[in-house]
């Protein structure tokens, strides 16, 4: 892994954007530019917009911290554009970031590796409206697009799915995933290059871990280290350095998996899905997992920097 100098390295803040998850993103540059200056780095605070290509041409950094999430910044778009212009950046490359973002391709990938996926379905929003895909209780998300926005639970009637046309503006002919709900607990763990870190079980004030759990302070609770049996900690380690590996992630990413022990401690484990782009904000999970694993803030931040490159 290449070193790189605090003192004559320019780091290009990469954060904002337009994707519903703008506000999250502009959190995480906050976060990583402070942690990064702390330890001497010059960053350059760029909120993405459409003139992207001319604001780096003209800033000409030596390092690009990618702190997008969402469409564009998450799915291999920008990635491909840094690959372009020959800067290198952090977190995952064109396709590995592409696959990861579209829901049904990554669960494809990921049960090659022998990591078990839950059974699902890629409807129309308005099919998944008008019909019962899979017997109740189900979960519906929009294929592509990350931090639980437009995730919801049907067990009673789907009156809920409307909302997601009338008040979160998703095109009816947008593409859904409809897959079966899998009770028990929320787990999931990081990996950093090739080590698994720890695992974390992710209790919400309401039960769901959806985008306001996510991201409220006081909207979940992060128990690390999760209290499974020795045996269920490690599979969640091995299944997610598996999805890792098998995506072809570089850098850090996280993995989420739901584990059902309603019947006994020897449950059912399910991959949901990983995130390539994991938020580094004050509630986020990689932060504590690398603290966890002996990696302070500024450490971490600073083995993405020397992590970043071309070809990811």
């Amino acid at each position: 892994m290449q070193q790189r100098d605090p003192d004559t390295t320019h780091v290009a803040m990469l954060m904002g954007g337009w994707s519903n998850e703008r506000e999250v993103s502009l959190s995480s540059g906050k976060a990583c530019t402070k942690g990064l200056e702390d330890v001497g780095y010059k960053v350059t605070q760029i909120d993405v917009q459409p003139d992207i290509i001319d604001q780096l041409r003209d800033l000409k950094p030596d390092v690009a911290f990618n702190a997008l999430h969402g469409k564009w910044g998450e799915d291999g778009h920008i990635q491909a554009v840094l690959e372009t212009m020959k800067i290198p950046y952090t977190h995952s490359g064109v396709l590995a970031s592409a696959l990861a973002m579209d829901k049904h391709l990554c669960k494809s990938a990921v049960a090659r590796a022998k990591v078990p996926v839950v059974e699902h379905r890629v409807v129309a929003l308005s099919e998944a409206i008008d019909d019962e895909i899979l017997p109740e209780p189900y979960v519906v998300k929009p294929v592509a697009d990350g931090s639980s926005v437009g995730v919801h639970i049907v067990d009673k009637g789907k009156t809920a799915l409307a909302s997601m046309i009338n008040e979160e503006g998703f095109d009816p002919a947008s593409q859904v995933m409809v897959e079966r709900y899998v009770p028990g607990r929320e787990l999931t763990c990081a990996v950093m290059g090739n080590v698994a870190l720890g695992v974390t079980e992710v209790v919400s004030a309401d039960g769901f871990y959806d985008y306001t759990a996510k991201y409220k302070p006081g909207g979940s609770e992060h128990i690390l280290p999760a209290d499974l049996t020795h045996m269920v900690y490690h599979r969640v380690q091995k299944y997610a350095l598996a999805a890792h590996t098998e995506l072809g992630c570089k850098g850090v990413s996280r993995s989420d998996f739901r584990y059902n022990d309603t019947e006994g401690t020897d449950g059912e484990l399910i991959f949901m899905e990983i995130n390539t782009q994991p938020g580094m904000t004050a509630t986020s999970l990689v932060p504590e997992m690398a603290a966890h694993a002996g990696h302070d803030f500024s450490e971490l931040l600073t083995w993405m920097i020397n992590d970043a490159g071309l070809e990811r």
